[in-house]
């Protein structure tokens, strides 16, 4: 049975940093893809960045402030998110997908963000 927990969430201010964590079972990296996404309220949900064996893509808006990483020792995925602004607030959510398949099949419950000014 696959599950996938995130913590890490929080309330913090621009300019600031949070590490969201994602407990992994049941899959292993070696044959999943792992992604960051979030969702705003009133927004479409998007995803944030992603590895794939090592390679990692970063959406536009978080490039150069955001790391996602994963530790197969601990079958953890990281997001390291720094120089936090007010409209990277959402609902944090991580998620797998079987490489040979191209949509994410599970998903976590997510973690709340929230950057004030």
């Amino acid at each position: 049975q696959v599950q996938l927990v995130e913590s890490g969430g929080g309330s913090v201010q621009a300019g600031g940093s949070l590490r969201l964590s994602c407990a992994v079972s049941g899959l292993s990296f070696s044959t999943y893809g792992m992604a960051w996404f979030r969702q705003a309220p009133g927004r479409e949900r998007e995803r944030v960045a992603n590895i794939v064996g090592g390679a990692t893509y970063y959406a536009d808006a978080v490039k150069g402030r955001f790391t996602i990483s994963q530790d197969s020792a601990k079958n953890t995925l990281y997001l390291q998110m720094n120089s936090l602004k007010v409209e990277d607030t959402g609902m944090y959510s991580c998620a797998a997908r079987a490489y040979e398949f191209s949509d994410y099949r599970y998903w976590g419950q997510g973690t709340q963000v929230t950057v004030s000014s």
